[in-house]
């Protein structure tokens, strides 16, 4: 079970040496996200072209919304890999002095060949310039001059993820915006559930995830920060979000759970995909001003990287809730986050439950309470025959705890349940501090700010053989 520190501001611990709940993001634009002159032969980047802010006053505005840790993620076009490797990165290098409080990484938001974006973390080493520029001039779609049609398919992001396992220091590549490009609920854009079945078959400790929470949260706002702008929430034109979240998580039964249940580790994250903020007419948060990945780690690059890839993370909007503890216990042995716990058929589990609703105002000036937990169940079902399978018809709320049921222990809202383990499966939880029993898709102009939801990933339950 996690246990927490002394409570700081958004429920860290003072001692950046013991595990803590860290909060990031992972999917950040610097002014390297650039334009292209395509008068010039190759086309010249443009730096602020696409999004227009210096790595250090990302890191600068991450540490004032309370994030311990970054990645500075621009994607590409013609010959970028050499605007990261001579421009982007030691900008980095400096960022990191500036801000020496925020874990920051090197990475891009990959031109993923026969898919959508999706951001690439580098580990943190002497090298991690190079390994960068290794996998993005290699394999980035958009890299070569002229343009390429034949990088731009699915089996080169499978041979990148080849070499990716080859590197010293393993990657983590988190796919972006799932179903931006969608068409409708369950009818898919470039991002299928096949390819992501790929992607995790061929490197499961690289692809290990997808954005649950897509950025561009604030696209309903005006400039003074009033909703009511008519673009669509996280930019999804067809298939809307669903309280803020991307249909691939926030459908019960839908496409996550297909991947849980086969007991794959795919976990959900959240971002801000910042590139203008919403003051200066862009549609997009600051990083952490409205989406937080929380990871439990020690506060340092390899603790992150590692809570990330194995899935001790919980996400939220909105500052809803800052700290999560979230374990099944038996027979004296606990499961958290991203863990696994082995049974007996028949084997009484404990369920406990415990998360901290800060008493600080997040950042439009506002205490959201939670209203409701939900506890999500589903059956570990087998690897599916179907690769294109987007449901796990198991997958059921075992049941719902209003905020009344929740007791004050030590800080925190606790609430525990028992059940009996009679087959293999997964448990997680999500909460709102709304009334909808499930998530609904999001309208033209909603104020994000008023519909806001946390996520954890899943802990595993398997009956002995």
């Amino acid at each position: 079970m996690f246990g927490f520190g002394v409570a700081v501001s958004f429920g860290l611990s003072a001692d950046d040496s013991a595990p803590q709940w860290i909060a990031g993001d992972h999917h950040i634009h610097s002014r390297y996200s650039t334009g292209w002159d395509r008068e010039q032969e190759p086309p010249a980047p443009i730096l602020g072209g696409d999004a227009i802010y210096p790595i250090q006053m990302n890191a600068l505005m991450a540490k004032y919304f309370g994030l311990g840790w970054m990645v500075a993620t621009d994607h590409g076009g013609p010959n970028h890999s050499q605007v990261n490797l001579e421009q982007a990165y030691p900008e980095l290098q400096q960022s990191r002095l500036v801000v020496p409080e925020v874990v920051q990484f090197w990475g891009m938001e990959f031109d993923t060949p026969g898919a959508d974006h999706s951001s690439l973390i580098i580990p943190r080493s002497h090298e991690e310039s190079a390994q960068l520029f290794a996998i993005e001039s290699r394999f980035a779609k958009r890299e070569p001059w002229p343009a390429d049609p034949s990088w731009d398919a699915e089996p080169r992001l499978l041979e990148a993820l080849k070499f990716m396992t080859t590197q010293e220091r393993a990657p983590i590549l988190i796919a972006n915006h799932p179903s931006r490009s969608a068409k409708d609920i369950g009818v898919y854009g470039q991002y299928t559930p096949a390819e992501l079945r790929d992607w995790n078959d061929t490197a499961p400790n690289i692809a290990v995830g997808m954005a649950g929470a897509p950025g561009h949260q604030a696209a309903a706002l005006n400039k003074d920060g009033g909703a009511g702008n008519p673009r669509p929430r996280g930019y999804y034109g067809n298939a809307r979000t669903l309280g803020g979240f991307d249909q691939f998580t926030a459908i019960v039964g839908g496409f996550w759970d297909s991947m849980l249940g086969e007991g794959r580790h795919w976990w959900v994250t959240a971002n801000s995909d910042s590139h203008v903020h919403y003051s200066e007419g862009g549609v997009d948060f600051w990083p952490g001003e409205y989406s937080k990945t929380h990871v439990w780690a020690e506060k340092n690059h390899d603790a992150i990287l590692d809570g990330i890839r194995h899935g001790r993370v919980f996400v939220t909007t909105g500052d809803l809730i800052s700290a999560l503890e979230f374990s099944v216990n038996a027979s004296g042995v606990s499961a958290s986050l991203g863990d696994e716990l082995v049974v007996e058929k028949g084997a009484e589990i404990e369920v406990v439950i415990r998360y901290l609703d800060p008493e600080s105002n997040n950042a439009r000036g506002e205490n959201p309470s939670v209203a409701r937990v939900d506890l999500i169940r589903g059956d570990l079902t087998g690897v599916a025959e179907d690769r294109s399978n987007d449901l796990n018809p198991t997958t059921r709320v075992q049941q719902r705890f209003p905020a009344h049921q929740f007791s004050a222990e030590g800080g925190m809202s606790e609430v525990r349940i028992k059940l009996s383990a009679e087959r293999s499966g997964y448990l997680r939880l999500r909460g709102t501090n709304g009334e909808e029993l499930e998530p609904t898709s999001d309208e033209i102009g909603e104020d994000p700010w008023s519909d806001l939801w946390f996520y954890s990933n899943p802990i595993f339950v398997r009956i002995a053989d």
